[in-house]
């Protein structure tokens, strides 16, 4: 009989159904805590081993209920709370694995740090990303991303990529997209508030869309109760790529070093590059106009020695060994701009991949 009452109260306590974001629904918290309470009661009425069970579904219980446990961040990717970024981990991923970009690795380690290690952000870190496409934007933002979580916590929840082909395909739809990314975001944050964001193709997105997020991304206690300041959003940009070849470009004539590329000067010329810029989904943003954007980031154009170590890694990725031959052939023919020097990629590190699946 006793077993019975257990196994109908085992049975109430099971969730089928998808956990919300937020919380455990609430009728499901009283059934638990009225099964927690009549435990020491059961527990005097049965056996040795009918009683290991109880305690044990107790136990299972009771790590689900708290706010972080092991078993219920397993089965329920719950938010961590707590910064778990290996900060010298992230480093070397970032010096290790990305090639030629100096500016961005050093910018994305200096802002990252001063955001997760601020026991309370007064506002979202928002980075925008500029450059030619293959550069290293995107391989960035997912070294942030795999960096950002525990190892062990899956982060399809707390990582949220718009691409604005697919998401936001249509410029007749603006309002309704508006109306969409303000309440994604908000739901988001309130139910993990170290949220990424990530926007790619920012170049076709419709103007005036991203400027519907830029409530979230002031300086704001809270807004509706909701804190925003340990979100982090990433906007990943070609706009401004041009201007930044150019000026890279210009230093090489000039006989200098692309290490001596001023940052300041860069990070100006972007804003006001993607501001003017009708094809660029910053045209006019007050995203800009309001200072809310903390960082313009620059990829630059990648030359001849760095897509060569592009090649290394790919074939390192692709368990082949090393060939200097092939390193050389592909890197070679890559490097294609401007037609007379042909000294960078104008597609990066792009097409390497299938480069030397083709080569092998």
């Amino acid at each position: 009989m006793l077993q019975e009452v257990i196994l109908r109260l085992s049975v109430s306590l099971s969730f089928s159904d998808e956990p919300s974001q937020h919380s455990f629904p609430t009728m499901k918290l009283l059934n638990v805590a009225g099964f927690l309470t009549l435990v020491p009661t059961l527990i005097l009425a049965l056996d040795p081993l009918s009683t290991s069970i109880l305690m044990g579904g107790a136990a299972v219980a009771w790590q689900l209920l708290s706010p972080h446990s092991w078993l219920k961040c397993s089965l329920l990717e719950c938010c961590n709370m707590k910064d778990t970024l290996n900060f010298s981990v992230l480093r070397m991923d970032l010096e290790q694995k990305v090639f030629g970009q100096h500016l961005a690795v050093q910018t994305v380690l200096r802002a990252l740090g001063a955001n997760v290690y601020s026991k309370r952000p007064k506002k979202p870190l928002v980075m925008s990303f500029h450059g030619w496409t293959g550069t290293g934007k995107s391989f960035v933002s997912r070294i942030i991303a795999e960096n950002l979580y525990q190892l062990n916590i899956p982060r399809r929840r707390f990582v949220h990529h718009f691409s604005t082909v697919l998401h936001f395909p249509h410029a007749s739809h603006v309002r309704l997209y508006k109306e969409q990314l303000q309440n994604w975001i908000q739901g988001n944050v309130s139910a993990c508030p170290r949220s990424l964001f990530i926007f790619s193709e920012m170049d076709q997105m419709p103007h005036g869309l991203i400027d519907s997020i830029m409530p979230f991304l002031g300086y704001h206690e809270e807004i509706d109760g909701v804190y925003y300041g340990k979100a982090i959003f990433l906007f990943l940009n070609n706009a401004g790529g041009d201007k930044i070849t150019e000026i890279a470009l210009d230093y090489w004539r000039r006989q200098k070093r692309r290490e001596d590329i001023p940052l300041k000067e860069l990070q100006s010329l972007m804003a006001e590059e993607i501001f003017s810029n009708t094809n660029s989904g910053f045209f006019r943003s007050q995203l800009i106009q309001k200072n809310l954007i903390d960082y313009f980031i620059p990829f630059l154009p990648l030359e001849y020695k760095h897509v060569r170590e592009c090649v290394r890694e790919e074939l390192r990725l692709q368990g082949h060994i090393e060939d200097e031959d092939l390193m050389t052939e592909i890197a070679l023919a890559m490097t294609d701009y401007p037609s007379e020097e042909r000294l960078y990629s104008s597609k990066g590190c792009k097409t390497v991949a299938s480069r030397v699946t083709l080569s092998i």
